[in-house]
């Protein structure tokens, strides 16, 4: 059973930076593409960053919000997917989710394409 744990999360004022981190278990890791998305309160559930498996490249992908500001990380051996987020905006709070994705490169910032999820972790930024 896949089993996904996001932490790190928590209140930080604009302009500062927090670090998530999303811990998996029950997969071969290196299979799967390891995505970060958020949902804020009335709004979609959004794509942030995806770091691909190995075998698609192994690389990072990022939506325009979080370009130049979000770096995400992926280690392999430890089985956790990092996000560092920098430069947080009140516009970033949200509950941040990961998933794992086995879809084409094409379409791995659709949510759709993620079939295993954790529990979010909730960023709150104050003006």
């Amino acid at each position: 059973q896949v089993q996904l744990a996001e932490s790190g999360g928590g209140l930080v004022q604009a302009g500062g930076s927090l670090s998530l981190s999303c811990t998996a278990s029950g997969l071969t890791f290196r299979d799967y593409h390891i995505g970060w998305f958020r949902q804020a309160p009335g709004k979609e559930r959004e794509f942030v960053a995806v770091y691909s498996r190995p075998g698609s490249g192994g690389r990072p992908y990022y939506s325009e919000t979080a370009n130049g500001r979000f770096t995400i990380s992926r280690d392999n051996i430890k089985r956790i997917v990092y996000l560092q987020m920098n430069s947080l905006k009140p516009e970033d709070t949200a509950i941040y989710y990961c998933a794992t994705s086995q879809a084409a490169l094409s379409a791995i910032r659709h949510a759709e394409m993620y079939r295993s999820w954790g529990q979010g972790t909730q960023v709150t930024v104050s003006s």
